[in-house]
């Protein structure tokens, strides 16, 4: 563990493509000495566009060069920086680091190939400050799952809070954390699905981004026959670590087309909770609490449906002093001093590494 303090700021947007997420941590790789209220910056409406139509064609985003969305993104990422700084009144000289994390466009554990957009070198030009970057790929090319990358960020911040503990991220993708006592007892894996279905079948028929408190999904009724098919997917009869790219069940999820936009919500909402109620029985032993972030805590009817689905207690990161809305930009920073000290970004429990993986790639400034 090093002795010095770094000050990092970590950016990153995830698979619901709303925002740029940008916090400043103060972390010595190991233990958090203070964080700052984080800063979303929205993309702008073209570039979400343009990222959304490259998503959806796996075999483009998987391969194609995309040079001027990618450099959109970089641009993007660095002006979110530059704003939180002055926000913040900082200086480059302020920050000795940048955890940049980019854009997951595309995710493949099976071709060991994941595509975060985000050019660490233009990014540190333009900012005057190092930026690590490409903090997945590592692990992939040994073979592991390349996600989730929070769970050591999470083991940080849960140091003192009881355990057995999981952690629940609703983004795009569901992913949980068990944390046991032993601080090496350290589980991860995606569940399923999380807002990205929903976002995408209310955006379909209202044109709204998202179903507002999960008021469309409470006001309709469930295909139970329906969401017992979706549960047969082969996914969930994998063992952890396991990891999943944004748009892997919409195929299977087409089949809501058919059914009314209440309903259609309701049911894709009552995949999300039982597929994270399945996550419970894949972890060496049952959660005394469960701890919510991402902005699926923001649904109160998902919220309640998962508080009586798992009958234990479930809250949002707050209740034990988180911020949920900036808790993984958080993390790129914590991450990125942790790869400029050569510590482990993941684990075998994490991500199924062969053993502790550090990673990131470290581009100077100057």
């Amino acid at each position: 563990m090093s002795d010095r303090i770094f000050r990092a700021i970590g950016v990153m947007s995830g698979t619901s493509m709303d925002a740029i997420d940008v916090a400043l941590i103060e972390t010595d790789g190991e233990r958090i000495s203070k964080t700052r209220p984080g800063l979303a910056v929205p993309y702008q409406p073209e570039l979400r566009a343009a990222l959304g139509g490259l998503v959806a064609d796996r075999v483009r985003a998987a391969s194609d060069p995309v040079e001027a969305i990618e450099r959109a993104v970089s641009e993007a990422h660095a002006a979110a920086v530059e704003a939180y700084m002055a926000r913040e009144g900082l200086r480059p000289a302020d920050v000795d680091l940048v955890g940049l994390h980019g854009q997951t466009v595309y995710h493949d554990v099976a071709a060991r190939l994941t595509r975060q957009l985000g050019l660490g070198a233009e990014v540190a030009r333009r900012l005057g400050i190092d930026t690590v970057y490409r903090f997945r790929h590592a692990d992939v090319a040994a073979g592991g799952q390349g996600a989730p990358f929070a769970p050591l960020y999470h083991r940080a911040l849960a140091r003192d809070l009881p355990k057995p503990l999981m952690v629940l991220n609703l983004g795009g993708v569901a992913n949980v954390t068990w944390l046991g006592e032993d601080a090496d007892a350290v589980v991860a894996f995606d569940t399923g699905p999380a807002s990205a279905l929903i976002d995408d079948f209310v955006a379909s028929r209202t044109g709204a981004a998202f179903d507002r408190n999960g008021a469309l999904a409470a006001s309709g009724t469930v295909d139970r026959a329906m969401l017992a098919r979706f549960l047969q997917h082969r996914y969930f009869g994998l063992v952890p670590p396991k990891s999943l790219d944004r748009n892997d069940f919409h195929r299977l999820t087409r089949e809501v087309e058919g059914l009314a936009d209440a309903d259609g919500a309701a049911t894709l909402m009552a995949f999300t909770v039982e597929s994270v109620a399945v996550s419970a029985s894949a972890v060496p032993a049952s959660p005394k609490r469960w701890l919510v972030t991402g902005g699926g805590r923001h649904n109160g009817a998902m919220m309640a449906a998962l508080r009586a689905r798992l009958a234990v207690a479930v809250d949002a990161v707050e209740a034990v002093g988180w911020d949920g809305d900036f808790l993984e930009a958080q993390c790129f920073g914590y991450l990125a001093v942790r790869s400029l000290l050569g510590l482990p970004l993941s684990l075998p429990g994490t991500t199924g590494v062969p053993g502790p993986m550090t990673g990131g790639e470290l581009m100077q400034a100057r």
